[in-house]
């Protein structure tokens, strides 16, 4: 296939090693030259649980229509950053292309929508692997779990199967849900209970879950988006969510969310999209979430001396 990452940052670059090495045609899309010049001279390298290689003949570029039509064209952006990408991707696609978006928090398939119909959209999740970029071209993983995908409306398709299949070849644990929506919200939950708090205390999840009072607060997060995803109607495969967020943090101990990583960079980071999503659904729902609407707050007031 010819796929194209929009994205080649930490997981974007996870997934473009692996695909290539796979035997695939990859365009690795990014704004970071440094990055994109150090995979078209050096190749990429990506380490991890998956192994330790450099992967060559990658084509990387700034400029997604560099890429121009491809068989499928991977999200792999930042939340806030989707829509730009969407509107990148539709005047290049043909009409057997898919998108596949891959984001932490709520509403990347909304955003998709803007610009494009969505027919030809699906929805992934990625879970447990704890990406950071080590440096240009240089990509690390702390684990490798699951990657979970499926239609934006739901079902299973010959061609989800045949995408799954294509991830599970290049050395993925991929697997098709009829229910993507309750994968998305599972995700959510974990993201909300450990972006947040490890920011803003400034650890990692193992040292938020060491310390009890603070790790109290981050379950408050936890408790507060399983009500709002039982009040949307979403079918969580657990009814204990500090069991379930406490045995996702058990996996990746010494990992950084990607919003602390954010933070120590001085990057704005996807708050609006998982912590700051919670007080958004709260208000529409009648449900208060006063723990992550008060964490929302820190994040964005450090993030407000970014700019």
């Amino acid at each position: 296939m010819k796929i194209a990452i929009i994205g080649a940052g930490a997981m974007g670059s996870v997934y473009a090693g692996l695909l290539a090495e796979a035997g695939h045609e990859i365009w690795a899309i990014d704004t970071w030259a440094d990055h994109v010049n150090a995979i078209n001279t050096k190749g990429l390298q990506v380490e991890g649980p998956s192994g330790d290689r450099v992967v060559q003949g990658i084509h990387a570029s700034a400029d997604t229509s560099d890429a121009g039509a491809c068989d499928l064209y991977v999200i792999a952006t930042k939340a806030s950053a989707v829509g730009s990408a969407a509107r990148a991707i539709a005047p290049l696609m043909s009409a057997d292309s898919l998108v596949l978006t891959i984001q932490n928090g709520l509403g990347a398939g909304e955003r998709i929508a803007e610009f494009m119909p969505t027919e030809n959209v699906l929805l992934g999740v990625a879970d447990g692997f704890g990406a950071s970029m080590k440096g240009p071209g240089h990509a690390h993983h702390n684990a490798m779990n699951l990657i979970r995908i499926g239609e934006m409306q739901g079902g299973m398709t010959a061609r989800l199967e045949q995408l799954t299949q294509v991830w599970a070849a290049a050395g993925f644990k991929a697997k098709a849900f009829d229910d993507i929506h309750q994968l998305v919200w599972e995700k959510f939950i974990c993201n909300c209970t450990f972006s947040a708090p490890c920011t803003v205390f400034g650890c990692t999840l193992g040292e938020l879950m060491d310390n009890t009072d603070n790790f109290n607060i981050a379950l408050g997060c936890a408790r507060e988006v399983y009500a709002l995803g039982q009040a949307k109607g979403i079918n969580f495969s657990f009814d204990d969510p500090v069991a379930y967020v406490t045995a996702f943090g058990q996996k990746m101990p010494g990992s950084k969310p990607s919003m602390l990583q954010d933070n120590e960079a001085g990057r704005v980071s996807e708050i609006d999209a998982i912590n700051g999503m919670a007080p958004v659904l709260g208000r529409a729902l009648g449900i208060p979430t006063p723990y992550n609407e008060t964490l929302t707050a820190v994040v964005r007031a450090r993030e407000a001396q970014f700019s």
